[in-house]
């Protein structure tokens, strides 16, 4: 489970859709007020140039309402930009979701039954026993959708919420304050992204989740802990390394070739003048084929902020 929970927690904004799907739940109201970060808090970088400025900041995707991520000097600096940026700034169009559900996501004419082993489809049923479901609901859909199914649904079980998520409230605080809300990809991109993944790589992502369901909350407790206070290096360590070495399609997939895209997109931004606030997963901005790192071999810089 955690593979797949790496995607949901710090990787896709696009899991927020996903709640328009058979095992949708209930949404709660984003939190008026964030509880203050302890000790360093979640990490932000800034880049500089004779005539421009730019932060980026790494998100969670899905949090409690409680999470303390809260900071005064990643408020400041979210107050002075012109614009902000995000992965998606369409995941709450309902409709547009389920049309792109249903052609990315959805495969008639190749059920899952008839993709995984016996054994797989005994696994699925066990997993979905307690939501009152079985393996034939979701035959219709591709091993993809299942998988970020489950893993959405057993974070909501444990209490997250994507409209507690660190997009959601940031998005809110920037139509709050009047400021221009800019994506680096649209929520079709992503699925795109996710439905690209080859049958057997999606089929091993399924697998994945449902091989390490009961290690799940455990490891995203532990994965929560270290972007909360700053701690790249494990994020890193247990986050995208693991995930590279288990799952090299989806890894090449979801973040190498999108932290690429985005690095083109930040040294336009930064070609022009004014002050950027770009958020994305946090995923995205630890290991060694991070936004920064791609960067730096392009010759920009992006420091650590300390306060």
């Amino acid at each position: 489970m955690m593979k797949t929970l790496r995607h949901v927690m710090a990787s896709a904004a696009l899991v927020s859709t996903l709640f328009v799907a058979p095992l949708a739940v209930a949404q709660t109201a984003a939190p008026a007020a964030i509880p203050q970060a302890e000790g360093q808090g979640p990490a932000m970088w800034v880049i500089r140039d004779a005539d421009s400025t730019l932060y980026l900041f790494g998100s969670f995707h899905f949090l409690r309402s409680d999470t303390k991520w809260g900071q005064a000097h990643v408020d400041a600096a979210f107050a002075s930009a012109d614009e902000i940026w995000f992965e998606a700034t369409d995941v709450d169009d309902a409709a547009q979701a389920m049309q792109l559900m249903q052609t990315y996501g959805l495969s008639p004419d190749r059920p899952l039954s008839s993709v995984l082993k016996p054994e797989d489809i005994a696994a699925l049923n066990a997993a979905l026993a307690p939501m009152g479901a079985t393996a034939a609901a979701f035959d219709p859909m591709r091993p993809w959708l299942v998988s970020l199914q489950l893993a959405v649904v057993q974070l909501t079980a444990a209490g997250f919420d994507p409209n507690s998520g660190v997009d959601k409230v940031m998005l809110a605080r920037a139509a709050s304050l009047g400021k221009p809300a800019k994506g680096l990809e649209s929520m079709a991109e992503q699925i795109r992204i996710f439905s690209g993944i080859s049958e057997q790589g999606q089929v091993e992502m399924l697998r994945g989740t449902l091989k390490d369901l009961d290690k799940g909350p455990a490891e995203v407790e532990a994965l929560l802990a270290a972007w909360a206070t700053g701690n790249t290096e494990v994020m890193g360590r247990e986050m995208i390394d693991k995930m590279k070495a288990e799952q090299p399609e989806a890894y090449e997939a979801l973040f190498t070739r999108r932290n690429a895209n985005w690095t083109r997109q930040i040294k336009t931004i930064l070609d022009g003048s004014g002050t950027a606030f770009v958020v994305v997963g946090a995923g995205h901005l630890v290991g060694q084929d991070s936004v920064q790192s791609m960067l730096a071999a392009e010759g920009i810089t992006a420091e650590r902020v300390t306060h």
